[in-house]
């Protein structure tokens, strides 16, 4: 009995997030959205190994074999309920181009999105810079798709305050010079709850 009630406990927490995401993914059929999506789950470890280099994957933290899965899975929930997605731009580290070239098929480097973990802070400025730069701008030319993003944790971070797990996205709109958080889709969801 005690199980029973604990298991309808958590059903009716979880409720009003299915609702949520499911009122966010009507958003963003609409367009006008930028997408901040964390790459999908890599091999253990934090940062890459010392000496990595950009143009050798080998040398580089990458995807694991669930997050080859999940970054493909993310692209078919995108695809089934029909969003429609403008350019793709990443970080040019290979977990985030593997994971916007298995989500969505195609990507474009934007150095602005790479991983700020051993930036300066003005570096770091600067990359925050572009890419509201880059957001306002392409606001402003009213596109009906929505842009995404596919970076870091501490890019995400340094964007709209936000900590994201491996897959999550975090939509957001450009209003005045800044990011503004309008939700956000954990990869449970978006994996889980695929349209049948």
């Amino acid at each position: 009995m005690l199980r029973r009630c604990f298991l309808a406990f958590l059903a009716l927490l979880a409720a009003p997030l299915a609702l949520a995401d499911d009122a966010l993914w009507q958003r963003l059929q609409s367009g006008g959205y930028v997408l901040l999506i964390r790459h999908a789950a890599t091999i253990p470890g934090i940062g890459d190994p010392p000496g990595f280099k950009l143009a050798a994957c080998a040398t580089q933290r990458n995807l694991s074999e669930q997050g080859k899965r999940d970054a493909a899975a993310i692209g078919a929930a995108f695809r089934e309920r029909g969003i429609p997605l403008g350019a793709v731009l990443s970080s040019r580290w290979c977990r985030c181009l593997d994971t916007a070239r298995l989500a969505f098929g195609r990507v474009e480097e934007a150095p602005m999105l790479d991983s700020m973990f051993q930036d300066s802070e003005a570096a770091g400025r600067a990359k925050v810079r572009e890419v509201l730069a880059r957001t306002s701008a392409w606001r402003q030319a009213g596109s009906k798709d929505n842009l995404v993003l596919v970076t870091h944790d501490v890019n995400i971070r340094a964007l709209v305050s936000e900590f994201v797990a491996q897959g999550e996205i975090v939509v957001a709109q450009p209003v005045d010079g800044r990011l503004q958080v309008v939700g956000r889709l954990p990869l449970s969801t978006v994996v889980q709850r695929r349209v049948p």
